[in-house]
């Protein structure tokens, strides 16, 4: 028997033993980055901060299989036509998996940032990648070089196919680019600000969305024909309905908006516990639709009526911060706590725990994967080194981080962030 047909014998036997349908799917350590759904509707795939990736029976909430092999968050996922699955990473690698295996079948190496986006071909023969690198990738799936597309000025977050095969990319720079098989490019359409998200309808039509939290609605010539303000916050995901009627589209401020494309109107605004939702996607007959977030959850919704399916737990994770609250190193580190726990029963994120920091020898923490780069270096964290790699950034001071770039230019703030690290991380 194959391990795509046992791993099916077991949703089978699971929805045979009455198993009540799940409303949330538990199991990553961090916020779920990445969601994709079979086409005959039966399984999800997750990819988490965490730097793993689950797959799910989406009737039953049961995890069939935890895929553990990228150093980084895993960013992206896909269903292939052919049953297996893709996952994509910050470390810039993409692994091609069957189900029922714990190694990858195969692993796509071309990138130089971190992957952001995957999608399949309308043929199934493809899979494109948008990568931080500045650039998107088309991978023959039965082996071969990779097609390199270029030109975007900064990351690229988006990438999609239009039904003739060709493909679309839509990035920090705001534009939205199509793709012809020579190579060459043109602008299809431009955006003030960074575009986050793209999907495209049977139909041609292509929907961007990204910081300036308006989703646009642009045809084959450029013109756009809706422009639907779903603000205040930036949309960080999009997802069309199957039959491209309507187009969800999640926002860094957990609300979800169910938008309909002819018309531009907001149909359904579907509310979470109020944190960033980063992924979507719909089952095949477009009456569910999956969600994925900063709760760690994944979730499932009735695209009809908006109401979650099964209770719906509005608990928002343990706030680490919340004892802090009024300390500005507390509130500098905020923006870490999306990657980082303070205590080593947390969990992990997509970086290493920081109980214990100081005094620790850089990558050094048991069972997180660092890279080689980092593992050569002389490093010992002290207030002084922590400083100084907020001072002029992780990719100076530490090559080869998976760390995202980012630095603290005021020494006061610095100085805080070291103080509320020295209470936070301290053994207890």
């Amino acid at each position: 028997m194959t391990s795509f047909a046992r791993i099916l014998g077991v949703i089978a036997l699971l929805l045979l033993c009455g198993v009540p349908a799940g409303a949330q799917m538990r199991g990553h350590g961090g916020p779920v980055r990445a969601l994709a759904v079979t086409a005959d509707g039966r399984l999800a795939i997750s990819g988490g901060f965490d730097q793993s990736a689950i797959v799910w029976a989406i009737e039953t909430g049961a995890a069939l299989g935890v895929l553990r092999f990228h150093d980084g968050a895993v960013n992206a996922v896909a269903a292939l036509p052919d049953g297996r699955f893709a996952t994509a990473s910050e470390d810039g690698r993409i692994a091609l998996w069957r189900l029922g295996r714990a190694e990858p079948e195969r692993v796509l190496e071309g990138h130089t940032g971190p992957i952001v986006a995957l999608a399949v071909s309308p043929d199934g023969l493809s899979l494109a990648s948008a990568s931080w690198d500045g650039t998107a990738r088309i991978w023959p799936l039965a082996g071969g070089d990779s097609r390199l597309l270029d030109p975007h000025r900064g990351p690229v977050n988006a990438v999609a196919f239009l039904p003739s095969g060709a493909p679309v990319t839509a990035g920090a720079d705001g534009a939205v680019r199509l793709w012809a098989a020579e190579g060459a490019s043109q602008v299809l359409a431009t955006a003030p600000t960074g575009l986050n998200a793209v999907a495209v309808a049977p139909d041609g039509e292509v929907a961007v969305a990204g910081a300036d939290a308006i989703l646009r609605v642009v045809r084959a010539d450029g013109t756009v024909r809706i422009a639907a303000e779903l603000g205040p916050n930036p949309v960080i995901a999009l997802a069309l309905s199957p039959d491209g009627a309507r187009v969800a589209a999640a926002t860094a401020g957990g609300t979800i908006a169910v938008v309909d494309r002819a018309t531009g109107r907001v149909q359904l605004r579907l509310v979470g516990p109020g944190l960033p939702v980063w992924s979507l996607a719909w089952r095949p007959d477009g009456a569910e639709l999956l969600t994925g977030g900063g709760d760690r959850l994944v979730r499932r919704w009735d695209a009809r009526s908006g109401e979650p399916i099964g209770a719906l737990i509005m608990r928002r994770p343990a706030d680490p911060l919340a004892s802090r609250q009024g300390s500005r190193g507390a509130e500098v580190f905020g923006a870490c706590v999306a990657c980082h726990t303070l205590t080593p029963d947390e969990g992990v994120r997509a970086g290493p725990t920081l109980a214990g920091l100081f005094g620790r020898r850089i990558a050094s923490v048991p069972g997180y994967r660092y890279s080689d780069s980092l593992k050569r270096m002389d490093l010992v964290w002290t207030p002084e080194t922590v400083s100084r790699l907020f001072e002029i950034g992780p990719a100076r001071y530490t090559p080869g981080t998976k760390m995202p770039e980012q630095t603290i230019g005021s020494e006061a703030d610095r100085a805080a962030l070291i103080e509320f690290l020295e209470r936070a991380t301290a053994p207890r």
